[in-house]
């Protein structure tokens, strides 16, 4: 296995990630970010997650899309449908939701970009539990986000990948 296995999400002071199928919170700025950061790379997300993005970004652009799905006939237009998440963990991943990919996914890992929005907020997705070994290897400074909530941006290595 080549390149780089990344998890990103963003998590309100709680650990919630989401509500009823969408995320709680609109900070654009996080947004950017995610863009920039996955960019040219491949996005793995389950079915719940594609079903969940706007239509209109859907797929994301200039990323490759997999949608993980036990129904291999599952259609996603614009993106592949994979049934097996180590099938899509090869090269450049950025795996962006759910829940349980992202638990699937914890252990292979190389680095976890987690947005800290310091809100408490009621949801029923919660973040994933960081499982393995990683540290906290860039902290990124408060903001105060246009649309109001503060955030921060957190970089986590797997300790056996620093020095």
């Amino acid at each position: 296995m080549s390149g780089v296995i990344g998890l990103v999400w963003a998590q309100s002071s709680n650990g919630i990630i989401g509500v009823d199928g969408r995320i709680p919170w609109r900070i654009p700025e996080d947004m950017a970010h995610f863009s920039e950061l996955t960019a040219g790379s491949t996005v793995v997300m389950g079915r719940a997650t594609w079903e969940s993005l706007p239509p209109k970004f859907r797929p994301l652009p200039g990323r490759r899309n997999l949608v993980l799905s036990r129904n291999p006939d599952y259609d996603a237009p614009g993106a592949e449908t994979i049934t097996d998440l180590d099938t899509a963990l090869k090269g450049n991943v950025w795996v962006m939701g759910g829940h349980a990919v992202y638990t699937a996914a914890m252990a292979s890992a190389d680095v976890l970009v987690v947005t800290e929005v310091d809100l408490t907020v009621e949801g029923d997705t919660k973040a994933p539990e960081i499982t393995g070994d990683f540290q906290v290897t860039g902290t990124g400074e408060w903001r105060v986000s246009s649309t109001g909530p503060r955030f921060r941006i957190l970089t986590w290595r797997r300790s056996d990948q620093l020095g």
